[in-house]
């Protein structure tokens, strides 16, 4: 897992300035006709803005895996096509807020959490641990999360106002991940629980 984030970590680390180019909106069904390889860019961005909204996909710059952009959007949101050699189809369009705290997060750095911040994973996720931000397989302690499902991720600055919501991942109702560390944030699943 520690190999796919750093490869996120280039892609938003070399997040460039908006631009006026767009394309139009992505269905589903071309998503599901795309083809992933890295030699096919329209598969790659309809794959990446799968992850989003409409109205937040529309406007979005498009990255690959290794930091080349794509598509030039016009809006600070950045999405990432899924990576092949990960499991699960787990594209991702991330605000600003989100591409500092996944940058804080693989350089082991506690991030400060300035504003709300939104992150979209609407096809799914990777395996991740709901309360090990670290975690890179499964253990007895770890709740160990196959896929987090089609959800929305939520950064909050004052983290005592997480302590009101469950960190049950299977319950249905939004949950905090990674909650006691600096890494805690709010995930809000669109639709069946993780597997």
């Amino acid at each position: 897992m520690r190999s796919i984030i750093l490869s996120l970590t280039v892609m938003v680390a070399a997040v460039p300035g908006s631009g006026a180019a767009q394309s139009a909106p992505v269905t589903t069904q071309q998503v599901a006709n795309a083809t992933l390889s890295r030699s096919d860019d329209e598969a790659l961005i309809a794959n990446a803005l799968s992850a989003a909204p409409r109205s937040v996909a529309e406007g979005a710059t498009v990255m690959g895996h290794d930091g080349k952009v794509l598509r030039k959007g016009s809006s600070d949101w950045v999405c990432m096509p899924d990576m092949p050699d990960v499991p699960n189809n787990s594209p991702m369009c991330l605000d600003a807020p989100w591409r500092y705290f996944i940058d804080a997060w693989m350089h082991k750095k506690s991030p400060t959490v300035t504003q709300i911040g939104f992150g979209y994973m609407l096809q799914g996720d990777m395996p991740v641990s709901n309360v090990d931000p670290f975690a890179t397989a499964p253990t007895g302690s770890n709740q160990w999360l196959n896929n987090s499902g089609p959800h929305v991720m939520m950064l909050i600055p004052d983290q005592r106002l997480l302590d009101s919501l469950p960190t049950d991942p299977h319950g249905g109702a939004p949950y905090v991940m990674w909650k006691g560390t600096p890494f805690a944030h709010v995930m809000v699943p669109m639709g069946g629980s993780p597997k």
